[in-house]
């Protein structure tokens, strides 16, 4: 049975789709979008203290406190992840880079969609 997508695979193929369009920038910002919905589920999953602080409020600070907290869980792996898919944002790529770096916001996806309804 088909189930419904998550918010980070929801991004992720609008991300592929404008990536084929040539649409890099606007890719690029869905994929980026894609690995901050993957870090939430995570960090909710795990229960991760920066997320209870914060009550909710998901501004960068905690973003990035929750993804140093699952580094403690998954490894070096989160961080490689993270920091390619924040510079998705923080740099002008071209279509060919912005490509090669969507496989790792496929691997947070991956991680959060593999964890989703684990409880």
């Amino acid at each position: 049975m088909l189930r419904p997508l998550t918010a980070a695979e929801a991004y992720l193929k609008e991300a592929d789709e404008l990536l084929e369009k040539g649409k890099v920038e606007e890719a690029s910002e869905k994929y980026y979008e894609a690995a901050v919905e993957a870090i939430k589920v995570l960090a909710i999953k795990h229960k991760v203290r920066a997320v209870e602080e914060a009550k909710g409020d998901w501004d960068l600070k905690t973003i990035y406190e929750a993804v140093g907290e699952l580094s403690r869980i998954y490894g070096e792996r989160i961080m490689l992840d993270w920091s390619a898919s924040v510079s998705l944002v923080t740099a002008d790529l071209s279509g060919d880079i912005v490509k090669d770096i969507a496989k790792y916001v496929r691997d947070l996806v991956g991680l959060s969609s593999a964890d989703k309804g684990l409880d």
